[in-house]
């Protein structure tokens, strides 16, 4: 191997077969653990740092918990450490940045996902139901269902036969709330503090209509019967463009009769606020419950 043929994501021994010196491997390598290392010409990234661990873990591990999630693309920190889960009896690695999880992996509990083995989307949701917010959860739970990679029967299947993992039962109350529609994280977490709350549950993507009874959009959230729509407007809505499209979009819902809430990213750590303003929407509306 010469050192044009040194791949992006590499060992020291690879370095050293490919004839990179002490001080090649200082300018070229970032150094993710002991004896592993991503080129300085690719971004390091959790995946590039998955990658590049890969060589010096078990054959049976794989990455999990919220290192799987962000993998998977939900909306999660997975920075440090990185998660991977080893099966009982197998080598437990131990390096710095690393949290290895041992216990029993079956093989419909990990897939292959560019190139990386991870925990299937239902076992990784599972795992972080014992550390993981009811709110945030189900938002991670939305998100994995908006990625393809799970789904009401596939998590039902491994509910089924959780028994008594820890977290268990927080997951299959929150099981039936998760929805492929929910576009974002924060429509996830209202969507839940309204479920948490006494007042009705939201829908989710609610078809505006027309004078002609034609849908000529969608609200991210809402009441049907009442005509109250409740949006998000995070940091895109303030380009230009959209800012034109988005006064399109809520003069159309005022002309055809809708009361629309707006929300923003000061609003999501203040859930209270959030639910009072929409309390006050529904009495408006005269809506009892």
């Amino acid at each position: 191997m010469t050192t044009g043929e040194l791949p992006p994501v590499y060992t020291r021994r690879a370095a050293q077969a490919a004839g990179l010196t002490r001080a090649a491997l200082r300018d070229d390598g970032v150094r993710v653990s002991r004896g592993v290392y991503v080129s300085r010409a690719l971004p390091l990234t959790v995946h590039a740092r998955c990658q590049a661990l890969v060589p010096v873990l078990p054959r049976t591990a794989a990455f999990s918990h919220q290192t799987a999630a962000g993998l998977l693309g939900a909306p999660v920190r997975c920075v440090q450490p990185l998660h991977v889960a080893v099966p009982p009896g197998s080598y437990r690695p131990r390096r710095r940045g690393l949290r290895v999880h041992v216990r029993g992996v079956g093989c419909a509990d990990v897939i292959e996902h560019r190139g990386l083995p991870l925990t299937s989307g239902a076992q990784t949701w599972l795992d972080l139901a014992a550390s993981t917010p009811a709110d945030e959860l189900v938002a991670i739970g939305d998100a994995l269902c908006r990625a393809g990679h799970l789904s009401a029967a596939l998590l039902d299947e491994r509910l089924d036969g959780a028994g008594g993992v820890r977290g268990v039962v927080r997951a299959r109350q929150c099981a039936s709330l998760l929805t492929p529609l929910a576009a974002s994280r924060p429509e996830s977490l209202v969507r839940y503090w309204v479920h948490a709350s006494d007042l009705p549950d939201l829908e989710v993507q609610v078809p505006v209509h027309d004078r002609q009874g034609h849908a000529v959009l969608h609200a991210d959230l809402g009441y049907s019967r009442w005509k109250i729509a409740v949006e998000y407007e995070g940091r895109q809505h303030a380009d230009p463009g959209q800012f034109g499209r988005d006064i399109d979009r809520y003069s159309l819902m005022a002309g055809n009769g809708w009361l629309v809430l707006r929300f923003g990213r000061a609003h999501l750590g203040r859930p209270t606020q959030v639910l009072d303003r929409l309390a006050g929407a529904l009495l408006s509306r005269g809506a009892r419950w």
